[in-house]
């Protein structure tokens, strides 16, 4: 085993076996590296790669910490990796979104937050009145962020937020002969999730939800754009 790996590993069963909770400052550098049994600049190189992941923490004049292990947060950080996916492998994940934002929906409906069906009734009313694909794109992703956030899962959330951030690479909302068509389709399914959410249906909101991720899968299927990679990075994809 590599040293850097060697630390990483001594590292992270520190950090799964509790012996270092959300919040615990690391002993001293010197200290552990007698303890894991390597170099300081493997130690530092493993610790690198835990903080990109949200695990750790640096404190400048005051040490390193366990950062607060918040679910959401680390899913969020998946982002560096899942936007490298080829269209094949967003497709697979958009099974997995189809699942969790069926949940979502359904919970989201489920709660009843007296404020959710005005909001999203006003950003459909602004979605269904524009033809421009960047404002297409934010709208639908403002949508969808709302029904999850309202679903009460943080986790739900950040990880439907990753996929669909990738999935903002492969535009479906261009101009074309499939435009028209397209747009009419995802705005009747959106309607059909918020009439679910008003009528405080839980069943009816997860099925509605659950066939309008699977026809967003069944475009990119058969349109298979190519990925445009220079969006922004807080691009994100329209369903």
């Amino acid at each position: 085993m590599a040293a850097t790996d060697k630390a990483l590993a001594g590292l992270r069963q520190m950090i799964a076996s509790g012996e270092l909770g959300p919040g615990a400052k690391f002993p001293p550098e010197p200290e552990l590296c007698d303890h894991l049994g390597v170099s300081r600049s493997s130690l530092r190189e493993a610790a690198r790669s835990l903080a990109a992941l949200g695990v750790i923490e640096s404190r400048h004049g005051s040490g390193t910490y366990v950062s607060a292990l918040d679910p959401a947060e680390i899913i969020s950080r998946f982002s560096l990796s899942v936007e490298l996916i080829p269209l094949e492998g967003v497709l697979e994940l958009l099974e997995v979104r189809r699942v969790l934002e069926s949940h979502a929906t359904a919970s989201a409906a489920a709660r009843q937050d007296p404020d959710l069906q005005a909001r999203l009734s006003d950003i459909l009313d602004r979605l269904e009145s524009t033809t421009d694909a960047t404002e297409i794109q934010h709208l639908d992703a403002e949508f969808h962020n709302a029904i999850c956030t309202a679903g009460g899962n943080p986790t739900v959330t950040a990880l439907t937020g990753v996929i669909r951030g990738r999935g903002g690479h492969y535009r479906i909302f261009e101009p074309g002969a499939d435009f028209d068509a397209i747009k009419q389709t995802s705005d009747r399914g959106h309607r059909a999730i918020l009439a679910a959410i008003a009528t405080r249906d839980p069943a009816a909101a997860a099925t509605a939800a659950s066939a309008h991720i699977a026809q967003t899968e069944l475009w990119l299927r058969a349109l298979r754009p190519v990925p445009q990679v220079d969006l922004p990075a807080e691009a994100v994809p329209a369903s």
